[in-house]
């Protein structure tokens, strides 16, 4: 079946919703109010409702939304049919942190392999999955059948790691190593970029105030 698209932000919000349900049904709760949710997340009840509308989930409102129930309406959305591999470029300090993370988080995306240029890294098994060596990138992709990556490389690979990346079966690519990825206009691979160092100095800026 299609998904129907949603916003980008609402995608954003059913994801930590669902993180949040989660903990809620760990904790042996059963059914949890839209308002509980809301201030939990710093939004609006009126906000959590409509995302939930346009989704079309609909709950007992006098007993609170059945998280268990809620919980796997928002993974029919947010999650593939079938499980994505996703490959990690850049086995340095982030890359590892973030592999070690998120190994075994989620049934339907899971990282399966690495890439390095870095002889005493390739080979080895890190983070509890196989260092390969980043020229050997597009037959990796196609060995592990990788449909996602998470780009930790050092920014001067990032152009020749984009030229590659384009001509693969890629179709996400979340970037984590500083600068915008460019290049990648109309090859149909969504990119997300992400600059920690900009959101410690927006956090910071915010907190001098």
């Amino acid at each position: 079946m299609k998904k129907r698209p949603l916003p980008e932000r609402t995608i954003e919000r059913l994801s930590e919703y669902r993180r949040t349900l989660l903990g809620y049904l760990a904790g042996g709760d059963t059914h949890l109010y839209s308002h509980t949710l809301a201030s939990t997340h710093g939004i609006t009840a009126v906000q959590v409702r409509r995302d939930l509308m346009l989704i079309g989930f609909s709950s007992d409102t006098k007993k609170g939304y059945n998280i268990e129930e809620l919980i796997t309406f928002i993974s029919n959305i947010l999650d593939s049919e079938t499980p994505q591999n996703v490959g990690v470029i850049g086995m340095g300090n982030l890359g590892r942190a973030i592999t070690s993370y998120f190994k075994n988080k989620r049934d339907k995306l899971r990282i399966v392999v690495s890439l390095d240029n870095n002889p005493e890294k390739v080979g080895a098994t890190i983070a509890g999955v196989p260092c390969r060596d980043i020229n050997e990138l597009s037959e990796v992709i196609k060995q592990y059948n990788i449909s996602m990556i998470l780009l930790t490389a050092p920014t001067n690979v990032i152009s020749e790691l984009t030229t590659q990346i384009k001509g693969s079966s890629i179709k996400g690519v979340v970037n984590l190593s500083g600068i915008p990825l460019t290049g990648l206009d109309g090859s149909g691979i969504w990119v997300e970029d992400y600059d920690i160092i900009t959101i410690l100095e927006k956090v910071s800026y915010f907190t001098q105030k």
